[in-house]
């Protein structure tokens, strides 16, 4: 059963919106996790624009892991998966 990815406000998908938000932005996050700037622009966008359809790649988690740790923002594993 495929789930419907949702929205938010800005049109962006969910989770990844509200992660990239959270962590400081697009850029911030290309930078944490080592990608083109492009990249967490396409894991907001749907699949059928080319994007991941609001999931972040598991190989780039631990890394936002630690950026949260860091900046004191509380994200939990479990929050990368779609509701």
């Amino acid at each position: 059963m495929s789930r419907t990815p949702r929205k938010n406000s800005n049109g962006h998908l969910e989770p990844a919106a509200n992660i990239i938000r959270r962590l400081g932005g697009p850029i911030a996050v290309a930078k944490v996790t080592n990608v083109n700037i492009t990249a967490p622009y396409r894991w907001q966008a749907p699949r059928d624009r080319g994007g991941t359809g609001g999931i972040i790649p598991y190989k780039h988690h631990a890394a936002l892991l630690r950026h949260a740790r860091k900046l004191g923002v509380k994200i939990r594993p479990v929050q990368f998966l779609p509701s």
